[in-house]
């Protein structure tokens, strides 16, 4: 038992005080209340002609800015494609051979389908070199600036490459 008022004392817990719970964590009483500080604030910014931030006009683009949105972006797509490839083949009746017949009869063209080998062929291209761009960043190799830049214009390069030869298979 001492042992444990002695845990709760250290946490900062009042068993002595009688409150609608057992446990009472002390708190500092606060001066103002969050909308009287967040007020405060906004009107501060106001004042000094700030922008909201983080907020897109104050950033200027740049290369490595938009190769990590698009990361995350194949990233995200490329999980949802595969998740829902998955989610389709348990749940959906009949086989691979019915659906690939099925795309056959649809007869979309070889534009569109030229186009949408590209889009998945980049996905994973571009998804694979900057995860490779990344694990060198991990050992602590590139972080110089124009490292950085010359081993993103490599990962598009090696990405577009790699995509219109697999586009064109």
């Amino acid at each position: 038992m001492a042992l444990l008022l002695r845990t709760f004392a250290r946490q900062g817990v009042c068993l002595s005080r009688p409150h609608h719970n057992l446990l009472y964590r002390h708190a500092a009483p606060m001066g103002t209340t969050a909308k009287q500080e967040m007020n405060k604030f906004w009107d501060k910014n106001a004042k000094l002609n700030r922008p909201m931030s983080p907020h897109i006009t104050i950033y200027k683009w740049s290369v490595p800015m938009m190769m990590s949105i698009t990361h995350r972006g194949t990233g995200v797509g490329l999980s949802g494609a595969i998740s829902a490839f998955a989610l389709a083949a348990l749940v959906l009746p009949g086989n691979y051979p019915y659906y690939l017949d099925l795309l056959h009869s649809l007869s979309i063209g070889p534009y569109l389908l030229g186009l949408t080998k590209f889009g998945l062929a980049f996905s994973v291209s571009y998804h694979t070199y900057n995860g490779i761009r990344h694990l060198f960043w991990d050992v602590g190799k590139g972080f110089k600036i124009p490292e950085v830049y010359r081993s993103g214009y490599i990962v598009i390069g090696l990405s577009l490459i790699t995509s219109v030869a697999l586009a064109l298979l």
